[in-house]
């Protein structure tokens, strides 16, 4: 089985108030599932790692567990995390140590799992659900 998660993480202020969103689809590029959640103040890069971590939650809840077979393709416009993730940036600030060790450890779960970045163009449904996120926060 194959999977694409679409994610994106914002923050209004920076930090200030964030959101995540990711959209995950199957091969064959239906929706299978979302994520939007508001995360209260936040910096702009921890949304990003959240957004991540939930879907890869959230698909691992669709699949009960059955994840050690799936390829998983992570497409984001944050080139932080992506870079991050392949190891061709250091990670430095504590809290995002944490959350990239979030992030490695709910990924490793599932068989194949590459991170590659997008413009936000590409981005669109993920941005539109981290946005939906901080609107609720902040009403």
């Amino acid at each position: 089985m194959q999977f694409t998660i679409h994610a994106d993480g914002g923050s209004r202020g920076n930090p200030g108030s964030a959101g995540a969103g990711a959209m995950i689809r199957d091969h064959l590029g239906n929706s299978v599932a979302s994520v939007s959640q508001f995360l209260g103040t936040r910096t702009n890069n921890y949304a990003e790692y959240e957004a991540v971590i939930l879907a890869f939650e959230t698909l691992a809840k669709l699949l009960k567990g059955k994840t050690s077979t799936v390829e998983v393709t992570v497409k984001m416009d944050s080139q932080l995390v992506v870079k991050q993730m392949k190891g061709e940036y250091k990670v430095k600030h504590p809290v995002l140590k944490e959350q990239k060790a979030r992030l490695a450890q709910v990924a490793a779960a599932f068989g194949l799992v590459t991170f590659t970045h997008v413009f936000r163009e590409e981005n669109s449904d993920a941005d539109a659900l981290a946005n939906e996120a901080m609107d609720r926060g902040t009403q």
